[in-house]
């Protein structure tokens, strides 16, 4: 009888020594078990659940890079904004026939301009080229430095000399094909991006864009030779960078003969300039606010990830997780039970025959 009672307490303090380590082991790591067998029927919730966190995760951090690039993008949209509104505002309204001496400085601030406007669109992030679509790693405009010397600043150079023959209009129309112009050693943008104009619409490549969610993409891509959001109005080509580039290659090449030769179709020209970089100007603004919104949606996103993360990992704790304060309670107690399991034993042990019958 002693030796059962005694294989009976031996057992169950076994089974004592075996708790006593899981909740040993659990008060370390928290964690129910650290194998997933273990877990049984919530093994599969927990992959999910896993896989879910995983997901937003990676969309977060997609984000987040993305943001890198577009607070890149904007600060040369504003730079570039800031040349247009100098040129329509200030630089144009001062050039007039009625002062030969207003053309003195021009052409210098127009070229240097144009250099300026190339490298910023070959602004790059991370080593990514922003303004090129999906041709990361080379430059949008090849040959940046030479934008204001080019063949496309040639050819709209010999259209503002023909005004001395022809009319303001038929000046600005021949600029205004010079700037459209995809033809190669014409057109200053890269080859990529020139094959990618050429094609039909519906065949060009997609914009640029960061995926926010399960089957959604912020598009957020700007190239160098077309508009992403913005539509241009009024005197324009179709796209602010080529208004710029029309615009201030026109400027460039007016020369005070042309002033004294024939002063209304001079001013009519210029007119017709400062017009040019109106419309950059506006389009430039609805561009820059158009990528505004894309990185307020970006934000957004975000945010909805982080609360929707938060809510799944509370769900993912409670399966892999034990409650702590429970799990020291019954530790303190199964403790206190191996202690007295212990005794018992020992007990046992001592007692023999003469013992059990006195």
């Amino acid at each position: 009888m002693t030796i059962d009672l005694l294989g009976s307490v031996a057992r169950e303090t076994a089974v004592l020594r075996t708790r006593l380590a899981t909740l040993t082991r659990q008060s370390a790591d928290g964690l129910r078990s650290p194998n997933l067998g273990d877990l049984g029927p919530e093994v599969s919730r927990l992959v999910a659940l896993r896989g879910e966190v995983g997901r937003r995760e990676a969309y977060t951090r997609s984000m987040g890079q993305a943001q890198g690039r577009t607070g890149i993008m904007q600060g040369a949209l504003g730079r570039l904004t800031e040349i247009a509104r100098d040129f329509h505002s200030t630089v144009t309204q001062r050039i007039t026939s009625a002062d030969p001496n207003s053309l003195k400085t021009v052409q210098a601030q127009a070229r240097a301009a144009l250099t300026e406007m190339a490298h910023l669109l070959n602004t790059q992030h991370a080593g990514e080229y922003l303004f090129g679509g999906t041709d990361f790693t080379r430059p949008p405009i090849p040959d940046p430095d030479k934008l204001a010397t080019g063949q496309m600043a040639q050819d709209v150079a010999a259209a503002i000399g023909n005004l001395a023959a022809t009319d303001a209009a038929t000046v600005s129309a021949a600029t205004k094909g010079v700037a459209q112009s995809t033809a190669a050693g014409v057109t200053p943008f890269s080859g990529f991006l020139t094959a990618d104009e050429t094609l039909p619409a519906g065949g060009r490549e997609a914009r640029r864009g960061v995926p926010s969610g399960d089957g959604e993409i912020i598009g957020y891509g700007i190239k160098a030779n077309g508009n992403a959001e913005a539509i241009s109005s009024g005197e324009t080509t179709g796209s602010w960078a080529r208004d710029m580039m029309r615009n201030l290659m026109s400027l460039a090449a007016l020369t005070p003969d042309q002033m004294a030769n024939d002063p209304l179709e001079f001013d009519k020209l210029v007119t017709s300039i400062r017009d040019g970089f109106g419309s950059a100007e506006a389009a430039l603004g609805e561009e820059a606010g158009a990528l505004g919104h894309v990185e307020a949606r970006m934000v957004s996103a975000q945010k909805r990830h982080a609360q929707l993360s938060s809510v799944l990992e509370s769900q993912l704790s409670d399966i892999q997780y034990v409650d702590m304060a429970q799990t020291l309670s019954l530790l303190q107690a199964t403790k206190t039970t191996l202690d007295a399991s212990y005794r018992a034993i020992g007990a046992l042990s001592d007692l023999n025959l003469a013992n059990f019958l006195r």
